[in-house]
């Protein structure tokens, strides 16, 4: 029992299960405008909630492991990363990709209880978040491309919910990929040498830690942008114009933390920002239905 359980951890350990709380809150506000368009009538509301939250936990798992066995020689070679648990021996390869495949599966298992739609664009999904592992060795887009990842959670989530997508709530797609992209255009600027060194791709490697901090800013204004038009497009209340702009005063704190010259901070504004980012997000944007709600 002991050894399932230093298994687990250290599995839950490799795949950064803690920064889940990134992604899922948006997912769930996607769940919130879905329910919030039907009139608050969504049957087994809180059954879907469920599932819905199966599926983005499992998917994840399944994209971060995937992500660690591809990496491992890499990360092997990063003194950053050499520590990661695949690179220092802590987990094995064999049991890395049992791990993968069984939370594929059940990802998919999840997607078939959320409707036949939901069970048919699964493997899509898994495609998509499994390709940003390549996307790095070959375009300095695969910070967008991890946005993207991230990004169709809230479209599914409303999937989920109506069984069908409404072109409305990809403006929540676009403005999770640019927030997710814009962090991890920050976070890059880490391995600037290593990746120069390695050949591989990213926004630092191909314009330099400066410009690249100054690209993360644009990517930031334009989820600001689409979080606007989002509010216009739902008709939402002030609630959510004040969580939009919350948003704005943490990212201004976050590109704070970070020069070009000093990158000793990048940890506390990619780890502990951003999680209040999705967090303030969801409460501001959450009370402001549940709100509307009361009210009608």
């Amino acid at each position: 029992m002991a050894f399932i359980w230093k298994r687990l951890r250290l599995t839950l350990e490799m795949i950064k299960f803690e920064h889940s709380v990134f992604a899922l809150p948006f997912a769930l506000t996607g769940v919130l405008l879905a329910w919030r368009d039907s009139g608050y009538h969504i049957p087994d509301l809180y059954g879907r909630i469920a599932w819905i939250i199966v599926a983005m936990v499992f998917a994840r798992a399944a994209a971060m492991t995937f992500n660690r066995i591809l990496d491992a020689d890499i990360d092997a070679r990063n003194r950053r990363t050499a520590n990661r648990h695949l690179p220092a021996g802590l987990l094995s390869r064999q049991f890395a990709w049992v791990f993968t495949l069984a939370s594929s599966f059940l990802f998919v298992v999840a997607a078939k209880q959320l409707g036949f739609l939901c069970f048919v664009l699964a493997p899509v999904a898994l495609a998509v978040i499994f390709f940003y592992s390549y996307a790095k060795r070959f375009t300095m887009l695969s910070h967008l491309v991890l946005g993207f990842s991230l990004g169709i959670a809230p479209s599914a989530a409303w999937i989920a919910m109506r069984g069908s997508l409404d072109p409305r709530i990809l403006a929540l797609t676009a403005a999770v990929m640019f927030w997710t992209a814009g962090f991890d255009v920050i976070y890059a600027c880490q391995d600037y040498e290593f990746d120069c060194q390695e050949g591989l791709c990213s926004i630092p490697r191909t314009f330099g830690i400066a410009k690249a901090l100054l690209i993360a800013r644009v990517l930031h204004v334009a989820m600001i942008l689409c979080l606007v038009m989002l509010v216009l497009q739902f008709r939402l209340g002030l609630l959510s114009f004040a969580g939009v702009g919350a948003i704005v005063l943490l990212l201004f704190y976050e590109h704070g933390l970070v020069k070009p010259n000093d990158l000793s901070r990048v940890n506390a504004a990619f780890f502990t920002v951003n999680g209040y980012v999705s967090m303030l997000f969801f409460a501001f944007w959450a009370a402001d239905i549940l709100l509307h709600r009361r009210s009608i």
